[in-house]
């Protein structure tokens, strides 16, 4: 039984929808703000190598590279290796959105934690903390308590 009723998952969730719609103004959607952002986590990526993280289509791929580098957001490059290929960048335009996302989330949760006494937050933060490790680490570890969860037969 999930105690938490995906509470963090939904809390999450609205802030992405508040920092989407505020993103919006920049002229900018979800799907432009994921394609970036695998951008920036993997400098000089192939349009391939997003097609394979997004598991989107070749023609959606080249036609958000190309809106995005019109928008200012990537530069294209070829491929040494293969003249056939672009090779991704983010641009300092992009770099900057990311600090923009930060600073509209960091906002909201400001907003959420005002209701709670300094005590209060004191104690949650550090919650969360401990919460935000636990699931950092099972991740770098590839899951295999969760996995394992999963796998297992369940008990009634």
């Amino acid at each position: 039984m999930d105690q938490t009723a995906r509470k963090i998952t939904k809390i999450a969730r609205e802030v992405r929808k508040f920092t989407t719609r505020s993103l919006k103004a920049e002229g900018l959607g979800t799907a432009e703000l994921d394609f970036i952002h695998v951008v920036r986590k993997n400098p000089g990526i192939t349009q391939a190598g997003v097609r394979s993280v997004l598991g989107i289509d070749k023609g959606a791929c080249a036609r958000r590279a190309a809106n995005l580098e019109q928008k200012g957001y990537l530069i294209r490059t070829l491929d040494p290796d293969d003249k056939r290929a672009r090779r991704l960048m983010a641009t300092a335009k992009a770099d900057a959105l990311k600090q923009s996302k930060a600073a509209i989330e960091a906002e909201f949760y400001a907003w959420l934690l005002e209701e709670f006494s300094e005590a209060e937050t004191e104690v949650f933060v550090s919650l969360l903390n401990r919460l935000y490790l636990r699931c950092k680490k099972e991740s770098q570890a590839g899951f295999p308590h969760v996995s394992q969860r999963l796998d297992s037969p369940k008990e009634d």
